[in-house]
């Protein structure tokens, strides 16, 4: 190799980790609540706790008033705000807003990568998740909570080569070839699991609505489980979203209304290795259909699967792969193409 296409490319290396260091502007950072019910509890006996190994007990009394059912959001509004409409960015199951942040590798995330490019973001942990807090099973949330054994996305979430993929020593995981999830942050990636339940789909649609109408008109970005809550709340406010980006959603919306979201540009991105996976194939295709409902009353869809887009190796957690930069790059463009950038 010459010395000049050295000096080239350490000139674009050197380019690169300098834009990455660049400090993000903001005018203004901040969290809030939103959404939620009370709910009376009673016919429970009262208990006393030790909350201090060697204090005093005291009583308490389950019974009364909860707040329940809330959810939680923080924003990033940049000094420079290049977008038309702040962005809000919903996780998918058994996740949190984590999702978007710093890579399980240490990467930076999708939520520095909108913000450089002056997107006011609105990054959440939905109903049950994170710092939305919990509340109590059956008397609440009425299905026992599900967690996650270590293996568990691994296979599922099309990062190892199927069924007993998983092994504990790193180098004897079977990983799809030429897969760009950061096994090397695998098990940062499963500290973020959190429980999720199956009975807190209708708290967490109204949750997000409550979200929308608070910030106002917005585009929406959802991941797999957030599939169905991001095209039921644009059919509940189809006046204030902007625009819909599903990454690989795992549900969609009522196929009776889709006819709503025919005036709401709306992008679905799939990764790689679909056909290999026991399940996908048909969630796909049920988005798919989704889609072109949308489309035959008039709707604008843009599917795209990413190896047939030149971009392989995608796991099903897009935004923390290797090249997560070049499809929030895809994204960006899209969004510039449908004119929602100042």
């Amino acid at each position: 190799m010459s010395r000049i296409a050295i000096a080239s490319i350490t000139a674009l290396l050197i380019a690169g980790h300098a834009r990455a260091a660049e400090p993000i502007a903001l005018r203004d950072m901040g969290s809030f609540h939103v959404g939620g019910r009370l709910v009376e509890i009673s016919g429970k006996p009262v208990k006393e706790v030790m909350f201090t190994p060697g204090g005093v007990p005291a009583k308490v009394d389950p019974n009364g008033t909860y707040q329940v059912e809330q959810m939680y959001v923080q924003y990033f509004l940049p000094a420079n705000e290049k977008g038309a409409y702040p962005l809000l960015m919903w996780h998918g199951g058994g996740l949190t807003g984590v999702t978007y942040e710093t890579t399980p590798d240490g990467r930076e995330g999708w939520l520095n990568y909108f913000l450089r490019r002056g997107w006011a973001v609105y990054n959440s942990d939905a109903v049950e998740r994170g710092r939305a807090g919990w509340a109590q099973y059956p008397d609440i949330f009425k299905s026992e909570p599900l967690f996650l054994t270590i293996a568990n996305p691994f296979e599922r979430f099309r990062i190892g080569d199927g069924p007993n993929s998983y092994d504990p020593d790193p180098a004897k995981r079977k990983v799809l070839p030429g897969n760009q999830f950061p096994v090397e942050g695998y098990e940062n990636f499963v500290k973020q699991n959190v429980p999720r339940w199956t009975t807190t789909d209708d708290a967490t649609v109204a949750a997000y609505i409550a979200e929308i109408d608070r910030v106002g008109p917005s585009v929406i970005l959802f991941h797999s489980q957030a599939g169905s809550f991001g095209f039921k709340v644009a059919q509940a406010r189809p006046d204030k979203v902007k625009a819909l980006i599903a990454i690989e959603p795992a549900g969609i919306g009522d196929p009776a209304k889709a006819d709503v979201l025919k005036n709401i540009p709306t992008l679905i991105i799939y990764g790689d290795y679909i056909e290999r996976d026991s399940r996908w194939p048909k969630i796909r295709a049920n988005g798919v259909a989704f889609a072109d409902a949308i489309k035959a009353a008039g709707g604008s869809v843009d599917i795209v699967d990413l190896p047939q887009a030149g971009i392989k190796g995608n796991s099903h957690m897009v935004m923390m792969d290797k090249n997560n930069l070049e499809v929030a790059g895809l994204i960006q463009k899209w969004l510039e193409a449908k004119g929602l950038t100042k």
